[in-house]
């Protein structure tokens, strides 16, 4: 059916069809007997973003009828990798330039254990939140609205979502807009594959509040070193962490410039509609001289 073909719909059914079978699965594991033990809760999250991504394949394949070249294994571990290395750095980076001016403080260490809930957060915010700002929405709109559009927009929703979190801030959406939204789609568009975006997700996630005890998108967790941060909210970023500090906003800026650069020069933007298949102009026969 052609209705099924839309960018609305699909997006909307997409995300309602993920959804849906995300939070069955989610539903399924908690009352799985043992899920509060350490293995089991990894165990857990790895099946739970297993079957989002079958459900976003399955729906690719039936719906949209293509290839699923977006999750294809062809470079995964490379790309996982290199994107949890970058993250992990510009993470580091920022919050180094924090402990410099004296906003982030150390003050004690905790249990190894505590690093089980980030990575389980952290695992199922990397995966399910790529497939669906970056696998759906981005994606879809990217096809009709052009790269740069898509780009814009998909950052601001992306951005604007986390006004529903605890200590959220207009300035936290707006930065988390600028630092994630335009990074990872631009981590996307560049390889055209979904597991740099997640990589980089993952590791920036698992690195602040795992690692280094800051909120994560004013989510307060425990991580493995106890931490304080202290100073005004622009540069501190306040109750809602370290994603809202200027710094984070600049740190990350950079990056998605140089990855939008790159992947401009592989050729991999596209075009919006009205812009591909402009008429050529006939030249009238030039008289001679």
């Amino acid at each position: 059916m052609k209705f099924l073909q839309f960018p609305v719909t699909r997006f909307f059914l997409g995300f309602f069809l993920i959804g849906l079978v995300t939070s069955i699965a989610q539903i399924g594991t908690e009352v799985w007997p043992g899920h509060v033990n350490n293995l089991a809760q990894i165990a857990s999250v790895l099946i739970i973003v297993t079957i989002a991504s079958l459900a976003y394949y399955g729906f690719v394949r039936v719906i949209e009828k293509r290839a699923v070249t977006e999750l294809s294994p062809h470079q995964a571990v490379r790309e996982l990798a290199g994107g949890a290395a970058l993250g992990a750095l510009l993470f580091s980076a920022t919050i180094g330039i924090l402990w410099l001016f004296g906003f982030y403080k150390v003050s004690g260490t905790n249990a190894w254990t505590v690093l089980i809930p980030g990575l389980v957060l952290s695992i199922s915010s990397g995966v399910i939140e790529e497939i669906l700002i970056r696998g759906l929405l981005f994606r879809i709109m990217e096809e009709s609205l052009g790269t740069w559009i898509a780009l814009a927009i998909s950052a601001v929703i992306f951005g604007f979502l986390h006004l529903a979190n605890p200590n959220a801030t207009l300035w936290g959406a707006i930065a988390i807009a600028i630092e994630a939204g335009i990074m990872l789609a631009a981590a996307y568009v560049f390889t055209r594959r979904l597991w740099l975006p997640i990589g980089i997700h993952f590791a920036w996630n698992f690195s602040q509040g795992a690692i280094f005890g800051v909120a994560v998108s004013g989510n307060e967790v425990q991580g493995l070193l106890q931490s304080t941060l202290s100073g005004p909210t622009l540069l501190s970023g306040g109750a809602f962490g370290a994603e809202a500090s200027i710094i984070a906003v600049m740190i990350c800026l950079l990056a998605g410039i140089a990855l939008t650069t790159l992947a401009m020069k592989k050729g991999n933007f596209i075009q919006p509609f009205w812009a591909k298949h402009k008429p050529e102009l006939k030249q009238e026969n030039a008289s001679p001289a």
